[in-house]
């Protein structure tokens, strides 16, 4: 008796699994991203300046900066919303947030956006050996940007080499008319925010209460258009991006981290390119040596989202938007040339990967430990001290 093999029949593919549709679709997530970044320096500079000081006066503390770069990146799981919002804030007309005090912000985006990965490779814990593999990948990129912040946050406030580059940088791109030239698109921005605020203003009763929920409504923009376009992205892309990966997993290190970089490019989500790599490493098919300098790339490519939320600033400060997004860019470019090319340096993160993956194999509770202090008690633990001395 011989067994019949039932073959799953194809899906149908709708509207929008066709390219143009989902290209338009991808066009149409940019826009509205954009008109929340324009919409959020709107809401800020009609708060008025008395409220933005006192709101802000936290993060003249560099680490108080960093502490809130950690724990906002992680409440929303994504750096790519978080440093929007602080290209946003620090291009406002308004100014509501100093260009020195965003710095540290974004190294702690950096931080905060590791947090995804490490609860991936949390699904292997039930495998002794699966999930050693799969926490030590996962964690590879949390001491990366660890050892990266320990190195450059001192340095930027004894040099400020960041801040003179990327200002540096960015006035030459004003000076090609990069950031002056008033683009068609800047002013589509103003007239999409212009009725939001309208109707805002007109069913509040003050026009306080309306920059609030304008900032509110602008910052919900950022994240649900950032969510959509990121898995709008990663449905049409996902053949190619794991292809991409497997081959570069097998190439040079530096091959390696040009594809973390275009992967992370393609689906505008880092987490997603490193969490790509720790269900890989659990299952044995690949090492911690391969992935690391993939997952270094992704750091770099996702400073690409931060130089889209610059696009939508406008008025004197637009400039400073282009240049907290270039600081995001050297910050990482500059620890992945300092880090990895010297072995005795690169071998801090990949030890420290070993050694915690080690002793969270031996008693999982030490896996949740770490995750729940590392980036949500140390920042609040910050935070309430911070608030007792002030």
């Amino acid at each position: 008796m011989t067994e019949t093999t039932t073959i799953p029949e194809p899906r149908e593919r709708g509207p929008l699994d066709h390219p143009l549709v989902r290209a338009a679709l991808v066009l149409l997530l940019l826009y509205v991203f954009l008109v929340g970044v324009n919409g959020l320096g709107d809401g800020f500079k009609s708060l008025g300046a008395g409220l933005l000081d006192s709101f802000f006066r936290a993060t003249e503390n560099p680490f108080m900066g960093l502490m809130v770069g950690v724990l906002a990146t992680t409440l929303v799981q994504s750096s790519s919303v978080s440093t929007s919002l602080i290209v946003g804030l620090v291009a406002a007309p308004a100014n509501p947030l100093p260009l020195a005090n965003a710095i540290p912000m974004v190294m702690g985006a950096n931080i905060g956006t590791t947090v995804t990965n490490t609860l991936v490779s949390m699904a292997h814990m039930g495998r002794r050996q699966e999930f050693e593999r799969a926490f030590a990948v996962a964690t590879c990129h949390d001491f990366f940007n660890f050892l990266a912040v320990a190195i450059f946050l001192p340095l930027e406030m004894a040099t400020g080499y960041l801040q003179k580059s990327a200002t540096w940088l960015s006035g030459k791109l004003t000076g090609i008319g990069g950031v002056e030239y008033d683009s068609p698109l800047k002013g589509a921005l103003k007239a999409t925010v212009a009725p939001i605020k309208d109707v805002l203003q007109a069913i509040l009763p003050t026009d306080r209460l309306a920059a609030v929920a304008l900032i509110l409504v602008s910052g919900l923009l950022i994240y649900l258009a950032l969510m959509l376009l990121v898995k709008t992205m990663r449905s049409f892309m996902q053949a190619r991006v794991e292809t991409i990966v497997s081959r570069g997993l097998y190439k040079a290190p530096a091959f390696a981290i040009v594809v973390g970089i275009v992967v992370t490019v393609m689906v505008q989500s880092s987490s997603i390119t490193t969490s790509l790599l720790v269900p890989l490493a659990g299952a044995g098919l690949i090492t911690l040596e391969q992935a690391f300098p993939i997952t270094i790339g992704a750091n770099i490519g996702t400073t690409i989202t931060a130089a889209l939320a610059a696009l939508a600033a406008t008025g004197p400060n637009a400039r400073w938007g282009i240049t907290i997004a270039l600081v995001h860019f050297l910050f990482n470019l500059s620890a992945t040339l300092f880090i990895y090319p010297i072995p005795r340096i690169r071998e801090i993160p990949l030890n420290a990967a070993r050694k915690l993956a080690s002793i969270a194999v031996e008693s999982r509770r030490w896996a949740l430990i770490y995750v729940l202090a590392l980036f949500y008690g140390v920042p609040l633990l910050f935070a309430g001290l911070n608030h007792l001395l002030n």
